[in-house]
């Protein structure tokens, strides 16, 4: 095998097929598209077949674009001994003057990229840690759920003008006084029995996915990573989890500025000549996960301290971690007064504080020694 024997093969996936195309690691060379294939594991095995019988002794090397169908084609390809690289669609390179877009054209240029190693692939999840992160999903999903139902019934009582005197919102008093609430209309009593069963059946079901989620992370490689991070103010189990479940490995960042960039929680900018232009934050990257590190942020408002429950969640920690997370505590607090003081907008401190947040959860993860993964151990989502 000499150094020109690799083949790049570009996968335009859709739901129901796949567009492909390929190109020979040669000087000069261009891509050369193949057809349109079946989106299902026969279909791409055929394909490799193929490709096998067509150049016998060349390495493969696939590539896609990530999106709604996952990464079962990733994990097929390895399977079976070849590499994959899946791409973020919104950092594939696009000329000003291109006006035509094809699937055709789309899995040739795939190709092309790959071939002249102008785009970087993203990192995949293993398939266990994928599992957690669409438990720790499903959960603020029926925290949303909840959310929109409890807004629903207030609007319906503030248009009829109808007011609660009990301050506990949605406390058991508060449950009691909205089942023995008396609507002038039928249609209306109707109506609020609705809501109120909705209300009830959502809060059921938020309480079964925090049971499930508290029980199967505990099993999961992770939760060591997920135990220390709580030495963190303003990082409980829910956030802990939800920002690991989303980010994965925090030790494929060799510097805490690349995660903070990864999560595009740095300023935007447009520099030429003399003048640096900032702007607001990049958002690019993981959302989910910016968001519950904005939500943790809000704690450092106060004065540093220890309080019985950071206290319980520090317990068995090393000192190590205990230590990175005061001093964590005490820098974020005086960087949140100080911000303050200066006379910057709220958001704009919560935001600094979620991403220098993010730094301390990167160097205490650095403390925690993870078991490796074993591939014979590995989970299959493929599909059969």
């Amino acid at each position: 095998m000499n150094e020109h024997n690799i083949l790049f093969i570009g996968l335009d996936t859709h739901k129901e097929f796949n567009e492909v195309a390929y190109c020979e690691d040669i000087r000069g060379a261009k891509p050369t598209h193949l057809g349109r294939i079946q989106n299902t594991k026969t279909a791409i095995q055929k394909l490799v077949r193929q490709l096998t019988s067509k150049y016998p002794h060349y390495a493969f090397h696939f590539i896609y674009e990530a999106g709604p169908c996952g990464y079962w084609i990733y994990r097929l390809l390895t399977s079976i001994g070849h590499s994959c690289h899946v791409v973020a669609p919104s950092l594939i390179p696009k000329k000003p003057g291109e006006r035509v877009k094809t699937d055709k054209r789309d899995a040739l240029k795939l190709a092309q990229l790959l071939k002249n190693g102008d785009i970087e692939a993203i990192y995949v999840p293993e398939p266990e840690d994928e599992a957690i992160r669409d438990l720790s999903r499903a959960r603020q999903t029926a925290m949303e759920d909840l959310k929109d139902a409890k807004y629903e019934l207030k609007s319906m009582l503030l248009r009829n003008n109808i007011q609660c005197q009990i301050a506990d919102n949605w406390s058991k008093q508060h449950l009691r006084w909205l089942t023995d609430l008396v609507l002038p209309h039928p249609t209306q009593q109707i109506v609020l029995q609705e809501h109120i069963q909705t209300i009830s059946e959502r809060m059921k079901r938020l309480a079964r996915f925090d049971t499930e989620l508290e029980y199967h992370v505990k099993l999961w490689r992770y939760y060591p990573v997920v135990k220390a991070i709580q030495a963190m103010r303003g990082v409980r189990l829910l956030v802990a989890v939800g920002v690991i479940a989303e980010l994965g490995d925090l030790n494929r960042f060799d510097h805490p500025r690349k995660l903070m960039s990864y999560l595009g929680l740095v300023p935007s900018e447009h520099s030429s000549g003399g003048h640096r232009r900032l702007g607001a934050i990049t958002k690019c990257g993981n959302g989910r996960a910016r968001r519950l590190l904005i939500e943790g942020a809000h704690s450092y408002r106060y004065a540093a301290n220890i309080s019985p429950e950071l206290q319980k969640r520090q317990e068995q920690l090393s000192k190590e971690i205990v230590d990175i997370a005061w001093q964590a505590q005490l820098r974020l607090c005086r960087r949140y007064q100080r911000l303050m003081k200066r006379g910057k907008h709220y958001n704009v401190v919560i935001t600094a504080i979620a991403r220098e947040m993010i730094a301390y959860i990167w160097a205490i993860a650095k403390e925690v020694v993870l078991t490796p993964v074993n591939p014979k151990q590995r989970l299959s989502r493929v599909p059969s």
